[in-house]
C-alpha cells in the first residue's frame, strides 16, 4: 500500500477551499463571491453529468426553438440554460444576467438582488455534442458599482472590468480554469468525490506556440493581415519549423489546448461576417481576460481585445488570441496594412 500516495490525497485543494483561501486576502470580504462561484460550480456539475448521460437521457438533438443567434437550439442548451438561471437567480448574489441562449438580459427580483452581474455561454460548441467532442460553459463576473435599479448598461462595459472569469470544459474529463485576476487556475473534477481539485495551479502560456487554429474553410473571405498570417504558419519564410493546424470548431476546446500549449486562436472577420463570429460579452471577454492573465494576448485586429466597450448585450467582434509572441506578429502585420491605408 502507498501511504505516501495515500498521505497526498488526504490533502486535496478543492475549488471551494481555493476560493475561500482567496478570499481570506482581504479582511472585507462578506464572502459574496464565494458563494456565487459555488453556484457556478454547482451548475458546471450538473452539465457535465447530463452531457455524459445526454446520449442515454434522448437529450442529443434539437428542441424545436431557435435561439437569438439563429442557431437550432438542442435540448442540452436549453437544459444548460435552465440549470444556470436557477443557480445564479438562488445564489442571491446577482442582479443582471445575459446568457447566449436568451434575446434579452435577466433582471433578478429585487429581494434575490446581490452585487454581481454574470454574462455566460452555457453551453459552447453545442453543435458538436453528437459526435461527443468537447464542449463547455464560459463565463465573465462584473460587479455593479451601484445601488439603483439594474440595467443592460451594468454589463456593456470594457473586459478589462471584469473581476473574475472562467470556462468548465465537458471531455474525456471535466475541467474548470478560473481567474479572480490573481492568474489562471485549473481544476479537475474528480467524479468519485464531486470535487474540483487543483491540477493546474498558476497556469502560464508559453510564450510563443508551434500550433495555430482558425476555420480554414473560410479562407477566401479573409483580409489582408490573417491570410498573410496563415500564410506564414504554413511556408515560413525565415527557416523555421512550419507551425501545426489543429481546429476543434468548440471555442472551449480549441482555447484551452492554446492556452495550455502554446499558439494561437484565430476567429477573424471576414467578408460573410464583417464584424466577427465570436460574442463579446461572454465568449472573447473571458477567454482575453484568461489569456491575459496567464501572460498571453488577446486583439481584435484593431485593439486590446479587453478595451471595447460593446453597444448591445450580444455584440460580436474579430479576435486573435494565445501566445504573446505569437499575437505580437498578427498584431504587426495589422499595423503595416493601416500604414497602407
Amino acid at each position: 500500500m502507498d501511504h505516501e500516495a495515500d498521505a497526498y490525497r488526504t490533502d486535496l485543494m478543492t475549488i471551494t477551499r481555493f476560493v475561500l483561501n482567496e478570499q481570506s486576502k482581504y479582511p472585507e470580504s462578506r464572502g459574496d463571491f464565494t458563494i456565487l462561484l459555488s453556484n457556478i460550480v454547482l451548475g458546471c456539475k450538473f452539465v457535465c453529468s447530463a452531457v455524459n448521460k445526454a446520449g442515454l437521457a434522448k437529450l442529443i438533438g434539437l428542441a424545436g426553438e431557435t435561439n437569438i443567434q439563429g442557431e437550432e437550439q438542442k435540448k442540452l442548451d436549453v437544459l444548460s440554460n435552465d440549470v444556470f438561471v436557477k443557480a445564479l437567480v438562488s445564489s442571491g448574489r446577482t442582479s443582471v444576467l445575459v446568457s447566449e441562449e436568451d434575446e434579452e438580459a435577466t433582471f433578478v427580483e429585487s429581494s434575490k438582488r446581490g452585487k454581481y452581474c454574470v454574462v455566460f455561454d452555457p453551453l459552447d460548441g453545442s453543435s458538436n455534442i453528437d459526435c461527443g467532442v468537447s464542449i463547455g460553459t464560459i463565463f465573465g463576473i462584473y460587479t455593479m458599482n451601484h445601488s439603483d435599479e439594474p440595467t443592460t448598461e451594468d454589463v456593456l462595459k470594457p473586459g478589462s472590468e471584469m473581476v473574475a472569469a472562467g470556462y468548465c470544459m465537458y471531455g474525456s474529463s471535466c475541467m474548470l480554469v478560473l481567474s479572480t485576476g490573481t492568474g489562471v487556475h485549473g481544476f479537475t473534477l474528480d467524479p468519485s468525490l464531486g470535487e474540483f481539485i487543483l491540477t493546474h495551479p498558476d497556469i502560464k502560456i508559453p510564450k510563443n506556440g508551434n500550433i495555430y487554429s482558425v476555420n480554414e474553410g473560410n479562407a477566401q473571405n479573409w483580409d489582408g493581415p490573417t491570410t498573410k498570417y496563415v500564410e506564414k504558419c504554413k511556408f515560413p519564410k525565415d527557416g523555421s519549423p512550419a507551425k501545426s493546424l489543429r481546429y476543434v470548431g468548440s471555442m472551449v476546446a480549441d482555447v484551452h489546448r492554446t492556452l495550455l500549449y502554446g499558439g494561437i486562436f484565430l476567429y477573424p472577420a471576414d467578408k460573410k461576417s464583417p464584424n466577427g463570429k465570436l460574442r463579446v460579452l461572454y465568449e472573447v471577454f473571458p477567454m482575453s481576460f484568461l489569456m491575459e492573465q496567464a501572460g498571453g494576448q488577446a486583439f481584435t485586429g484593431k485593439k486590446r481585445a479587453l478595451d471595447l466597450v460593446p453597444e448591445k448585450i450580444h455584440e460580436r467582434s474579430p479576435i486573435f488570441l494565445g501566445s504573446y509572441d505569437d499575437v505580437e506578429e498578427i498584431k504587426a502585420l495589422y499595423a503595416m496594412e493601416e500604414t497602407k491605408n
